[in-house]
Parts: C-alpha cells; sequence; structure tokens
C-alpha cells in the first residue's frame, strides 16, 4: 500500500497542505515564487510552512554523511541536489557557483527525474570517495536498487545507459573501500526537492 503523503505550498501571503499532488501542482504551476515540498505528515508540512517554507530549514534531524536527491523544483525542469545532514549544498565544490541555480540546484533541462537521481547518486559518490565518506543517502529505490548497479533497460537513452554504467564503476570503489548506500524516505532527505516524476 502506497504511503500517505502531504504537500506544503506557499505562494506569496497563501500557503497550505494537500494531500494530493494533482491538486498542489494545481495550485503551483506556473506561478512565480511558488514553493513546495513533500511530507511523511500533515504536522511536518505545517511546521515547515510556519517556519518559512524554506528549503534550507531541515525538519527532521539527520544522521551524518552525504544526501542526494531530484525534482522538479520550481518548474524549470529538473534540478538535482547533494547535501551534507545539515541540508548545506556540496555542489558548489563541483560547479561554479554561476552554473547553479539561486537556490544551489543544478538544472538538467530536458532530462528526466531519474536521470537526475542517478546524476545527483554519481556526484554524490564523487563526493565520498574524494572526502572519505562512508555513507550516501537517497530516496530513490530504483538508483539505489537498479540504476547505479547497472541493471538498466537497454532501451533507455544512450546518455542514460552511459551514466548507470559510469555509476556502477563508482559505486563498486566507493563499496570496496567500506561505503555504503542508503534508502530513505523524502521526508527525511536533507537534499529533498519535493515533488517526483517517475521516468
Amino acid at each position: 500500500m502506497k504511503k500517505q503523503k502531504f504537500y506544503a505550498y506557499s505562494i506569496g501571503d497563501k500557503k497550505g497542505v494537500t494531500d494530493n499532488w494533482p491538486e498542489c501542482q494545481g495550485i503551483v504551476s506556473g506561478k512565480q515564487g511558488a514553493k513546495y515540498k513533500s511530507f511523511e505528515s500533515k504536522d511536518e508540512a505545517e511546521k515547515w510552512l510556519n517556519a518559512g517554507a524554506d528549503y534550507a530549514i531541515k525538519h527532521l534531524a539527520a544522521e551524518k554523511g552525504i544526501y542526494f536527491d531530484a525534482g522538479t523544483g520550481g518548474g524549470n525542469g529538473t534540478e538535482i541536489n547533494v547535501t551534507d545532514e545539515s541540508g548545506k549544498s556540496l555542489l558548489k565544490d563541483i560547479f561554479p557557483a554561476r552554473e547553479l541555480n539561486p537556490k544551489g540546484h543544478y538544472s538538467l533541462p530536458g532530462k528526466t527525474n531519474n536521470f537526475g537521481e542517478l546524476c545527483a547518486c554519481k556526484f554524490a559518490l564523487e563526493i565520498s570517495i574524494k572526502a572519505g565518506n562512508k555513507i550516501i543517502f537517497g530516496d530513490s529505490k530504483i538508483i539505489l536498487d537498479y540504476w547505479s548497479k547497472g541493471f538498466i533497460k537497454k532501451d533507455l537513452p544512450q546518455d542514460t545507459i552511459d551514466l548507470a554504467n559510469e555509476v556502477k564503476k563508482l559505486r563498486f570503489e566507493f563499496e570496496k573501500s567500506g561505503g555504503q548506500l542508503i534508502h530513505i524516505s523524502g521526508g527525511r532527505n536533507p537534499a529533498d526537492l519535493g515533488f517526483h516524476k517517475g521516468i
């Protein structure tokens, strides 16, 4: 059974919580400055809104490690995020500031959310290997259980297949040195960008 999700939204003075994505999407779609995020409880969603609907606010304490995520962000296509447990972006260590959007995310126009998750996983692995971090957290089961291990459908775009093979090698190196990739829910991910679209 699919877990209930709640969607908090804030547009100027208007804010609220809904229990389904289509309703939230209808409210925020095309609205300048709209902020929205998914939560596992209505209480968490309301706390986030009451604290200013700031993406930097983390509603649950996170375990030490590196976290990754992808999402549709502010409606400008897929964006990725890689952070530490406090939600501090680590992408600035990879990209010049001019290549990141105002939220500190890296944009992948025209790419799917799953491609973004795979790309974010790659950067999380690269950062972890360089820094000696041993734990990576992500909320995408398809990436953690399949694509990052090289299990990917051959009818997907070639750049996705190539990226999966690159990530597989990085994962092997990371795990060989004692690293772990762990699945967590989006509501517990400091890197979470909100709504997640499928392939």
